[in-house]
């Protein structure tokens, strides 16, 4: 016979109308915010994998070349929190589809761009606009779905990403060695604009939203206080330096492939994009891997995945190379998909600044990767790039260290009899 503690939990769980899996609107949730990922990654990484042509056409080395990616990101970050803040006040699903009609539309006046500075500056407006989405999305699923599904339906958003990171430059690779890095680039706003028109036709409407006041009084006041966790500010950093390793690679690599040993074509370059998908299976899974390894579990597996792909990545042997690619692909999206995750179960209120707040972080360590990526390609050549990420998933495994040490410590303050 059920207890009477039994019974609660399930008048409770009956009570809760956010969405689960099966029930209606979860479904139709999930496919509007995996087009919104796959058309944000698209957009925001467009120039990544026509850098070397981009390069050619301007006479630009690989580091400027680089700020066409780093001005997109690093608006993105500079720009997410205000953007979080509005859509306290407009409603998540407001935001996003601003955000993602603006990105689309410049998108279309990007390929032309007349020279490197006038396309540097339409990146950054771009990466501006698209800086609405990513924490509103966060902040969306976190009112929408139930806890437990929370993991999996945010995996499915960065799935999306990763697809969209995958797709956006295999059709640039392709559009680009064929008729030129600006088709390239055409051919990704036009499909963008599809997935945008899928995601508002498909998102349903917040039920859950309690519409805020623009007070920056009150924005600061939740900003400092999560900044003053030190839980989340962990999980920022994790975020940041993930990305760091994953902007300088995918930023370089491009430059690495099309020079001997290799000398790949831009179509065949584009191509490697597809180990994308293993992001999409990697980001999906975090929710598993958190069950069975604990979050702290996860990271780990996440970050030593990562560090073994950079090492194999130093190879001259192709399929190695591409190895390598693929465990960092696999390690960054599930360590980006549980840090992420964490921060929208860790936040219990101001969830979307907690969320912008992740989301700059993770985005300037992007901008970061890119830059610092393409410095030491130039200077000390693929081993330089590695170097940089080896230096931050040192990082991460440091932060994640201190995490456990800090949790331990506490648990013997709270309870020192068990100690």
């Amino acid at each position: 016979m059920p207890s009477a503690s039994t019974k609660a939990a399930a008048t409770t769980a009956s009570a809760d109308t956010r969405l689960s899996p099966g029930a209606p609107g979860y479904r139709r949730t999930s496919l509007a915010l995996f087009a919104a990922g796959l058309a944000t990654f698209a957009l925001l990484y467009s120039t990544q994998a026509l850098l070397p042509a981009i390069s050619a056409e301007f006479g630009a080395s690989a580091s400027a070349a680089s700020w066409t990616v780093s001005a997109a990101t690093g608006a993105l970050a500079l720009c997410v929190l205000p953007l979080s803040a509005l859509s306290e006040r407009f409603g998540r699903r407001a935001m996003m589809t601003a955000s993602l009609s603006v990105a689309v539309a410049v998108a279309l006046l990007v390929p032309l761009a007349p020279n490197l500075e006038s396309l540097i500056a339409l990146r950054a407006v771009q990466g501006a606009a698209l800086a609405g989405l990513p924490a509103s999305a966060m902040a969306y699923l976190a009112e929408e779905v139930r806890p437990r599904a929370l993991v999996a339906a945010i995996g499915l958003f960065v799935a999306g990403n990763s697809i969209g990171g995958m797709s956006g430059r295999l059709v640039t690779g392709w559009v680009s060695q064929l008729w030129g890095w600006r088709a390239g680039l055409a051919a990704v706003g036009l499909t963008s604009l599809l997935c945008a028109l899928a995601f508002r036709a498909l998102l349903p409407k917040a039920r859950h939203f309690t519409p805020g006041t623009l007070n920056p009084k009150a924005l600061a006041r939740t900003v400092r206080g999560h900044l003053a966790d030190p839980l989340l500010m962990r999980l920022y950093v994790i975020g940041a330096l993930f990305m760091t390793v994953f902007g300088a690679v995918y930023t370089v690599i491009g430059y690495r492939l099309v020079e001997a040993p290799f000398s790949l074509p831009q179509g065949v370059i584009g191509s490697i994009f597809l180990i994308y998908l293993v992001g999409t299976v990697s980001s999906a899974a975090a929710g598993k891997l958190v069950g069975r390894m604990g979050r702290r579990g996860a990271l780990y597996l996440a970050v030593s995945t990562t560090a073994a792909g950079l090492l194999f990545s130093l190879s001259d042997s192709l399929a190695l190379v591409l190895a390598g690619l693929v465990l960092i692909t696999a390690g960054f999206f599930a360590g980006h998909a549980v840090a992420s995750s964490s921060v929208s179960r860790t936040a219990k209120t101001g969830r979307a600044q907690a969320s912008a707040l992740y989301q700059s972080a993770y985005y300037l360590g992007s901008s970061a990767g890119g830059t610092l990526g393409a410095v030491a390609f130039h200077a000390g050549g693929w081993a330089g790039t590695v170097l940089i990420g080896l230096v931050a998933v040192l990082g991460v495994v440091s932060v994640t260290l201190y995490g456990s040490h800090s949790a331990r410590v506490e648990a013997r303050r709270l309870h020192p009899a068990a100690a």
